[in-house]
């Protein structure tokens, strides 16, 4: 099963939306990166199409990646 998971990259706390076997850890092999969040100015960058195509696929976003989603608009 794929899931929607936050990884987290570079020094300061900026984290990659990826999709990633839920099996594999956090910091794991994904399989593609969908977007960016910056919590540091609470900014979302997502990638409409590949998040869309991953959910029609049946993958799960987690609570924290579906709020962060939710707060950028894309639930709509």
């Amino acid at each position: 099963m794929v899931k929607l998971r936050l990884k987290r990259c570079g020094r300061k706390a900026i984290y990659q939306i990826v999709a990633i076997d839920v099996r594999s850890r956090r910091e794991g092999r994904y399989i593609q990166k969908v977007g960016f969040y910056d919590p540091i100015n609470n900014k979302t960058y997502p990638n409409v199409d590949h998040i869309l195509y991953f959910i029609d696929k049946g993958a799960k976003p987690t609570r924290t990646v579906y709020d962060v989603l939710k707060k950028a608009g894309f639930f709509k």
